[in-house]
C-alpha cells in the first residue's frame, strides 16, 4: 500500500508542478495581448528560457531583439533570435552585472511605438541587479541587515534604492516604449513590486522609509543614505502587468490531480511561511485527525517555509519538513508526505523535496541513521538519501513557491 501511496503522491505532486509550466500560461497571455510597434524580448528567472520560448511562438510577429537571462544550467538550447545568458544565483555574480548591462543597452531609446515584452519569474532578484554603489558595499549592508534581524520587506525597501533596475527602475529604462509584463510569482500573495524586488511595477515604499530602516539597522555611509534618500517612480502608466501562475493555481492543480488518484482533497493553504519542521510536525498531526474518516484523504498545501539553521548538515526546507514528520507518521498506518520546490531544486542541493511515510523512521534506524541527530544538524539530505526518499526532477523551468502533500490511503 505505501508503493501505491509514493506512486499517487508523486502523480499529484509532480503533476502540480507540470501544470505551472509557463508554456501554457503565456500562450493564453498573448492571445489577448496587442503589440505596436518592434518588440523586444526581455526575460528574467529561472523560468526566463520557457517563457521566452512559448513567447516566440506565440507573439504576432517576430521579434527585433532578445535577451534571456537565467540561471546557470536553465538554458537547454539556443532561441532564434535571443541571446542567452546565465548567472549567479542566489548571489549576484559578474555575469548578473553584465546580463543586466545588456539588457538596458537593448532597450534604451526606445520609442513610444516600441514594446518591450517582459517576461519575469523567481530568481530574478539576483540574476537581474546592477548595483548603484560598489557590489561589496551593497552586499555588506544586505549583510548588515540580515544580522541585525532586519525582515524582507525592510530588506527589499534598502535594496530596490541601491539598484539600477529594481523598484520600478527597469521600466524607466525603457524610454518611451510600452512594457507589457507576464509574471511567475515566486511570492505569498503575488505583490507585484515585491516579486524578483519589482523592476517594472510602481513602488509601494517610499525614501523615508528607507532612511528610517538605515537609521534604525545603523547604516550610516554616506553613498548609501544619498541613495536611499532618492525616490523610486510610484506611477508607470506604460505598463501592463499580469500574473499568469502562481502557488495558488498550483495547489488547485492539485486538488485537481488528488481527485483523479481517488482522494478527497483538502487545500490548507497557500501561504504555509513556518518553519519546516514545524510545518511537517503539523501536516502529520492532521493526518492522524483525518484517519478517524475511514477515506482516502489528501491534505494540501502551498507556500514557502524556512529552515531553522542549528548544524552544518546538507538539505532543504522541503527535505527538512518530510524528515521532520517521519516521527508522526511512524504511529499513522498508510500516510505518506512528499514536499517539493517547484523549480526542482531545494536549497542547496541537487534534489527537489524529500519524501516520507509510515515505514520511513524505521527504515531510516535500519539505515544506522540517528534521526534526531539529523534534524538537529539539518541534514535532511544524507538521511533521505539512505532511504531513498529525495525527489529528483532536475530544473523544472518554472518557479512558483513549493507544494506540499499529505496523503491517507
Amino acid at each position: 500500500m505505501l508503493t501505491v501511496l509514493r506512486r499517487d503522491a508523486e502523480i499529484i505532486a509532480r503533476g502540480a508542478v507540470d501544470a505551472m509550466h509557463p508554456g501554457t500560461a503565456v500562450a493564453n497571455a498573448l492571445e489577448s495581448m496587442e503589440f505596436s510597434g518592434e518588440i523586444y524580448l526581455v526575460a528574467v528567472g529561472k523560468a526566463a528560457w520557457s517563457m521566452a520560448g512559448a513567447a516566440l511562438k506565440h507573439l504576432p510577429r517576430p521579434i527585433r531583439s532578445g535577451i534571456v537571462l537565467t540561471k546557470y544550467g536553465h538554458v537547454p538550447g539556443p532561441l532564434p533570435g535571443v541571446m542567452c545568458l546565465e548567472a549567479g544565483h542566489p548571489v549576484p555574480d559578474d555575469n548578473s552585472y553584465r546580463g543586466t548591462q545588456a539588457i538596458l543597452q537593448m532597450v534604451r531609446n526606445l520609442s513610444s511605438t516600441d514594446t518591450v515584452l517582459f517576461l519575469l519569474s523567481g530568481g530574478g532578484s539576483a540574476l537581474f541587479e546592477l548595483p548603484l554603489c560598489d557590489p561589496g558595499k551593497l552586499a555588506e549592508v544586505n549583510s548588515r541587515l540580515l544580522a541585525s534581524g532586519a525582515d524582507i520587506r525592510q530588506i527589499n525597501t534598502v535594496r530596490k534604492r541601491l539598484s539600477a533596475v529594481k523598484g520600478g527602475r527597469f521600466a524607466l529604462a525603457c524610454g518611451e516604449a510600452r512594457i507589457r509584463a507576464l509574471i511567475l510569482s515566486d511570492v505569498l500573495g503575488d505583490p507585484i513590486d515585491i516579486i524578483a524586488s519589482g523592476p517594472a511595477a510602481p513602488d509601494s515604499t517610499t525614501s523615508a522609509q528607507a532612511l528610517a530602516i538605515a537609521k534604525e539597522y545603523g547604516l550610516h555611509d554616506p553613498e548609501i543614505l544619498e541613495l536611499l534618500a532618492r525616490e523610486t517612480p510610484k506611477e508607470l502608466p506604460r505598463v501592463e502587468s499580469r500574473i499568469i501562475g502562481s502557488v495558488s493555481q498550483m495547489c488547485r492543480a492539485a486538488e485537481d490531480l488528488a481527485r483523479e488518484q481517488g482522494y478527497a482533497p483538502i487545500l490548507l493553504t497557500d501561504r504555509m511561511a513556518g518553519i519546516a519542521s514545524e510545518e511537517g510536525r503539523n501536516l502529520a498531526q492532521l493526518l492522524q485527525k483525518n484517519r478517524r474518516d475511514h477515506r482516502k484523504i489528501a491534505l494540501i498545501a502551498g507556500g514557502e517555509t524556512v529552515v531553522r539553521v542549528r548544524g552544518n548538515g546538507l538539505g532543504g526546507r522541503n527535505q527538512e519538513l518530510a524528515l521532520a514528520a517521519a516521527e508522526l507518521l511512524a504511529e499513522i498506518p498508510d500516510a505518506c508526505i512528499i514536499s517539493l520546490g517547484s523549480d526542482g531544486t531545494d536549497g542547496p542541493t541537487d534534489a527537489a523535496g524529500g519524501y516520507a511515510d509510515s515505514h520511513t523512521l524505521r527504515e531510516l534506524a535500519q539505515a544506522g541513521v540517528d534521526y534526531k541527530f539529523t534534524l538537529e544538524n539539518n541534514d535532511s539530505y544524507h538521511a533521505l538519501e539512505a532511504v531513498d526518499a529525495l525527489i529528483f526532477t532536475g530544473p523544472t523551468l518554472t518557479n512558483v513557491n513549493d507544494i506540499t502533500i499529505g496523503l491517507l490511503g
